[in-house]
């Protein structure tokens, strides 16, 4: 079943067109990779998504419902989180009340401990820092710290921008296998990712961006063998 489904989108940034019309989905279950060169408009797509941009044009449906212009707050408690480029942690507060705030949305207290037990075993290293201030940890720990955070909304989806952005290799390769962890665990993946390659790697499908428009589509694995993309975005 299709979770989440982006009909003829456009967006304009005043009379730039950054999204020129693109169709896409997401069943539910799935990890999909969205992949392109900076300023392709990845980063524009899981804002409109979110309710952070207003489309121009075409319709997002969240599990059947219409939420094109649904706001973000609304979003979030309907079961959509989203992990910012850059990470975004609130750098004066502890790794604790970073956590506490991925739940504003919910109201039970003994199911946001039962969330936050399940976030500290995911990350440990988290729990071993619950007090200490969020700005001084390293990148790699604050990417942890905005997954973490995101997860304890207990989202049906999560929508995932760079999430390797910054990082040594050790981390980048510790981030994807915690991504893997949580799809496994149910939580839909919508990944955007200059590390195409790595996002590739763990997608079940994919979709290439270029200027605004899709010029690809297809399995994951099947985009890996693509000549073209090889040459374009593995390096290859």
């Amino acid at each position: 079943m299709s979770m989440l489904k982006v009909t003829d989108m456009e967006v304009y940034y005043g009379v730039i067109q950054a999204i020129k019309g693109i169709s896409f989905e997401v069943n539910e279950g799935e990890v999909i990779a969205l992949i392109g060169a900076n300023g392709a408009g990845k980063t524009t797509i899981l804002h409109t998504v979110t309710g952070l941009i207003e489309p121009k044009a075409g319709k997002i449906e969240f599990e059947g419902k219409d939420i094109t212009k649904t706001p973000a707050h609304k979003i979030v408690s309907m079961g959509m989180a989203h992990v910012p480029e850059g990470r975004r942690v609130f750098a004066q507060l502890s790794v604790y009340e970073n956590l506490k705030l991925g739940a504003y949305t919910r109201s039970d207290k003994n199911e946001m401990e039962e969330t936050l037990k399940m976030v500290y075993k995911r990350f440990p290293r988290l729990e071993e820092r619950k007090n200490q201030l969020a700005g001084t940890l390293s990148g790699g720990e604050q990417q942890m710290l905005a997954m973490g955070r995101a997860l304890m909304s207990h989202p049906k989806i999560i929508l995932m921008d760079e999430p390797s952005m910054g990082l040594s290799p050790i981390f980048v390769n510790e981030i994807f296998d915690i991504i893997q962890e949580v799809s496994a665990g149910g939580t839909t993946v919508l990944l955007v990712e200059q590390n195409a390659k790595k996002a590739l790697s763990i997608a079940d499908r994919a979709y290439v961006l270029e200027t605004g428009n899709i010029v690809l589509t297809g399995a994951a694995k099947d985009l890996m063998n693509d000549e073209s993309t090889k040459k374009a975005y593995l390096g290859e």
